[in-house]
């Protein structure tokens, strides 16, 4: 592929179509042929569509999962509100999410990926174009199996951009993860001794 198959501000609807096919289907050959430097906002826009897309889709669903189990005017509002605010606050937490998750990677690319790397530019590239799971993320289950290729994508984007090895790019990926899902245990843990104290002090 070439460079001219990343998203493009100036065929919004087409460049976007071809980058998702490629990200999806070919995603060594698309991160291996997009330019590491140039400007943010194209991968940025792109990732921002896919949360837009992300947030309309799944909104709409809770709405009606909403409307299902809620009665009167009331239960309406609520769903309508909710289904509001989640198009509203998804692309923002996405623009968001997306600088610090490029940033902890690119800590560890700096740390791990030496003696040379392509810059912060390239891993913000490959944290934007893996955004692309959001457009299924929303469905139930599909979200799961989406959220496990986000990672493999991530891991070809890393590689292939800084030109480094798999095992590198794996640790770059899985560390932070790893240290998400070991803080999730600590405070499930943390709030299952709280549950269990409370009920002891009770008998």
């Amino acid at each position: 592929m070439s460079s001219g198959d990343e998203f493009n501000l100036q065929d919004p609807v087409g460049s976007f179509i071809r980058t998702a096919q490629n990200v999806v289907i070919n995603p060594i050959g698309f991160f291996r042929g997009i330019p590491k430097q140039g400007n943010f906002v194209n991968p940025l826009v792109f990732a921002l569509i896919c949360a837009v897309i992300s947030g309309i889709l799944g909104g709409i669903v809770n709405f009606l999962i909403g409307l299902a189990f809620s009665s009167g005017n009331q239960g309406i509002a609520g769903a309508f509100l909710s289904l509001i605010g989640n198009i509203i606050l998804t692309p923002i937490g996405v623009a968001i999410g997306l600088f610090i998750g490029a940033g902890i990677y690119h800590l560890l690319v700096l740390l791990l990926v030496r003696p040379s790397n392509a810059g912060f530019e390239a891993t913000f590239r490959v944290v934007a174009y893996a955004s692309v799971i959001q457009l299924v993320s929303w469905i139930p289950i599909v979200g799961i199996i989406a959220g496990l290729y986000a990672v493999v994508l991530s891991v070809l984007g890393i590689r292939e951009v800084h030109n480094t090895t798999t095992g590198k790019a794996l640790l770059v990926v899985l560390i932070p993860v790893a240290v998400l899902l070991l803080i999730a245990l600590i405070i499930g843990a943390a709030a299952a001794a709280l549950i269990f104290g409370a009920s002891q002090q009770q008998f």
